[in-house]
């Protein structure tokens, strides 16, 4: 099976859209991005592949005649342990490298150093399959974002109760989880994974082994790849094979919702307002400056002055009873600001909501020089999934536009990529059909 893949590096996350020989979507991958592009790329990409495998799966149990509800309940159990599967792995990637630098780090053998990081990975270890059981709700399916937040929480403890270094076990995971999220992924990992994954399921559907074999001897062929995206003149591609993200969000949420006429885009490092003819084709656009005012960079710098989850801040925005003012959104003085207003006394749901309206009225400014808003109206990015800002920028289209079309995918992350891929798949039927004449 041939197949067509975009890239698109962001600042914060690595996307990977892989289209058939058909033109459908086969697979998405997401990574966060780190230090080596290319293990970011291989890695969105080996998440694509596996989800089109997953696809494959998924039709071999339909020709089986697996009921949709036992096949539900198959794939969903059988992601789940693949999941926990991966992360056993780099936990123990990561145990490998903490220890490795212990050695260098603990000169002190009585400081407890060595016993409290074994007493730390032996606990994550142990709690691994309570993380994925089938109730339980994570907070990210990133490696870093899990085992950091969890290491952290257990470091505390052994500080206060053994009086251990903290600063000393958070460094040694810093420098740690640096190199386990460069490491390349494993050969062979998948199908080593997926079979321990099935062993754990209680009570899979007969036909699953054999499914999952008939899936994974697919042999899966890149034909053509373009990428793009925030770092993309860093990406491990051709220069011939790298597309503006301008063009790439154009025509991606084209092809996502073709009656679309103007995109915004809110990103972890900037925002695009961008202008798109009946074919998806790029006819304005205004993007801010290389300041990150207004982006996701800027929600996770106040996420992180009020020890929250990112995906935290819209949900509590939302309980605000009013809106407070906010007078600038850069990411310099965005700490200075949060903690003057919460010295005032105002509530931090207050401030967010208001911080949420600035986001999207700074949007708004690039919106109008870039032509305004015209028919349909996609929201696309990473910040597309904040019901706060999502709420701010229905309001604020409605008070300045009118009613019109506000169209918002699951999928909106991908969006840049699956432009990537659209490109990368006109290129592959270009070069067919040139072999075509040829012949």
């Amino acid at each position: 099976m041939r197949y067509s893949v975009g890239i698109d590096l962001g600042s914060t996350t690595t996307k990977a859209i892989i289209l058939g020989e058909d033109g459908e979507i086969l697979g998405r991958g997401i990574t966060n991005s780190r230090s080596s592009y290319k293990v970011a790329c291989d890695v969105a990409l080996s998440e694509a592949l596996i989800d089109a495998r997953f696809g494959l799966i998924s039709g071999e149990l339909d020709r089986a005649g697996v009921s949709p509800e036992e096949k539900e309940r198959a794939l969903t159990g059988l992601e789940r342990g693949l999941r926990k599967e991966q992360y056993r792995h780099h936990l123990a990637q990561l145990e490998e490298q903490i220890h490795s630098f212990l050695d260098e780090a603990d000169t002190e053998p009585s400081s407890g150093l060595a016993h409290a990081v074994d007493e730390i990975l032996g606990t994550m270890v142990d709690e691994v399959s309570e993380l994925y059981r089938d109730d339980s709700e994570r907070k990210s399916d990133f490696f870093r974002d899990l085992s950091g937040g969890r290491y952290l929480a257990l470091a505390e403890e052994r500080a206060a109760d053994d009086g251990v270094d903290f600063d000393r076990m958070v460094g040694l995971f810093d420098k740690a989880i640096l190199v386990v999220e460069n490491l390349p992924p494993a050969t062979g990992a998948f199908r080593t994974h997926m079979d321990a994954a099935v062993a754990g399921l209680p009570d899979p559907p007969a036909t699953l082994s054999s499914a999952l074999r008939a899936a994974t001897e697919v042999e899966m062929e890149e034909a053509s790849s373009v990428g793009t995206g925030y770092g993309r003149q860093t990406l491990p591609f051709p220069k011939d094979m790298i597309r503006s993200e301008i063009l790439c969000h154009g025509l991606g949420a084209h092809h996502m919702f073709p009656a679309t006429r103007t995109v915004l885009d809110i990103g972890g490092q900037d925002t695009k307002a961008i202008q798109v003819d009946p074919q998806g084709i790029v006819t304005s656009f205004q993007m801010n400056d290389r300041c990150a005012a207004g982006c996701g960079r800027y929600l996770g710098y106040i996420a992180d002055e009020m020890n929250l989850g990112v995906h935290e801040l819209g949900p509590l925005a939302k309980t605000a009873t009013r809106t407070v003012r906010i007078n600038s959104t850069c990411t310099v003085f965005a700490g200075a600001e949060l903690r003057e207003r919460l010295s005032l006394g105002e509530r931090r749901e207050d401030i967010l909501l208001g911080l949420h309206r600035a986001i999207i009225l700074r949007a708004l400014s690039l919106l109008a020089r870039s032509g305004g808003v015209e028919e349909e109206f996609t929201f696309t990015g990473g910040v597309a999934k904040n019901l706060a800002a999502v709420e701010a920028l229905t309001q604020l289209i409605a008070e300045n536009y009118g009613d019109m079309t506000i169209n918002i995918s699951p999928d909106s992350i991908y969006t840049g990529a699956l432009g990537a891929a659209l490109f990368a798949r006109r290129e592959e039927e270009k070069s067919a059909g040139k072999e075509a004449s040829a012949a």
